[in-house]
This record gives structure tokens, C-alpha cells and sequence, in this order.
């Protein structure tokens, strides 16, 4: 159900206008992605492993193999971010959450959409020549590529909706941490994603930093 969503998504037209593949810069929109995206989709060019939305890599390849073309997929991604569509969540074959509205906006959008139209289904090397998304043992940083668009942290100029807020919820390091690991509900785990040290410095992180 969720990929058969996504692929009638990608049949239908963008809302609020066209937006050229060339209009924008693919690489911002790599970082943006992983900070905005990352969590809820599988893109490989971004290094993104998310399950609660659709596989994104495996939904552009079919919709390539029909014959679109990247100005098509431009305005399709633009048009979602703009106005996502809510579809039924939580069946055994349905999306685990719905999309919030507008995660990006104006220039960032068109990043945005440019890279994903881009590079999404293929094996292109992504726009650094290396993959985005999660690297070092920066907590904040850690949280930026994975956590950012589900949680709403302060510290992190988080605010997403998909999540816990954690400003509220002010986990301890120990739950943080086993929240990370084993992940629950909408939240996939991270245990073989990240690294220990990773798993650790985000944990403490989020502890460190939530409602102040």
C-alpha cells in the first residue's frame, strides 16, 4: 500500500506551480534532505535508510522505467512538500505516519525537489561525490541528519511533528539512549546504523539539551 501510494503520487502533477531541475542547487538539497528528510525515506544518494515514509529510491526507479523525466519528478516532490497527501497509517501494509506540511519552503524547495529528481532510483554518486547524512559523533549533528524532521528540539532548530516533543518529554540519557537503539511506534532503530560512540553522543545530547 505505502509504495502503491507513493507510485500514484508520482502519476499525478505538482501544486503551486512548476519548478525546474535546473532552478536548483542539488547539493544544498542533499544537506537539506538529510536534515529535513533522512529519517522518514530511503534515498541512498542522501545515505537515508527511513521506513516511515515511502522508499523513494525503489518508487523513482519504477516511475523512470515508465518514461518520466526529472522535470516531472521536480514538480511532483515540490507539490508534495508543499501539500502532502494523508493517506490511512498504522495497517500492516500503510504508511507509518503522514508527511507534515511545508518542511521547506521557497529556494530550499527547490533544492530540495532538484535533488531528489536527480538522483532518486538511481546509482548516480551523489552531489559531494560522498554521501550525506549522520557522519562524526556530533550529537547535534547526528540529530540534524536523523531525528530533526520527526522531533521538535529546541537546541537543534527541530520542529517536527511526526515524533515526541522532546522539550516536553526531557528524556533521561538512559532512555534517550534506549529509545535510540530500539527505536518504537513510528520510529525505526538505529542499532547497526549508528555507531555506538553515535548512538551515545545523540542520546546524551538530546538529554543535555531538552527543555532548556
Amino acid at each position: 500500500m505505502a509504495l502503491a501510494v507513493a507510485a500514484g503520487v508520482l502519476s499525478g502533477c505538482g501544486t503551486g506551480g512548476h519548478v525546474s531541475e535546473d532552478a536548483g542547487d542539488a547539493a544544498h538539497g542533499q544537506q537539506l534532505f538529510s536534515s529535513k528528510c533522512a529519517s522518514c525515506h530511503t534515498l541512498k544518494a542522501a545515505n537515508a535508510q527511513g521506513t516511515i515514509g515511502p522508499n523513494l529510491d525503489a518508487t523513482f526507479r519504477a516511475a523512470r522505467a515508465q518514461g518520466l523525466d526529472e522535470s516531472s519528478f521536480a514538480d511532483v516532490v515540490a507539490g508534495q512538500v508543499r501539500n502532502p497527501g494523508q493517506y490511512p497509517t498504522g495497517g500492516k501494509n500503510e504508511l507509518k505516519a503522514n508527511m507534515p506540511k511545508d518542511l521547506v519552503t521557497g529556494q530550499d524547495l527547490s533544492d530540495v525537489a532538484t535533488f531528489v529528481a536527480k538522483y532518486a532510483g538511481t546509482d548516480k554518486p551523489p552531489p559531494g561525490g560522498g554521501q550525506a547524512g549522520g557522519g562524526g559523533t556530533s550529537g547535534k549533528g547526528i540529530f540534524s541528519a536523523n531525528c530533526a524532521s520527526c522531533h521538535t528540539l529546541k537546541a537543534a532548530g527541530a520542529t517536527g511533528t511526526v515524533g515526541p516533543n522532546l522539550d516536553d518529554l526531557k528524556p533521561s540519557f538512559a532512555r534517550a539512549k534506549k529509545q535510540v537503539i530500539n527505536g518504537g511506534a513510528v520510529m525505526p532503530a538505529f542499532k547497526g546504523k549508528l555507531t555506538e560512540a553515535q548512538i551515545d553522543a545523540v542520546a546524551r545530547f538530546v538529554a543535555n539539551s531538552a527543555g532548556k
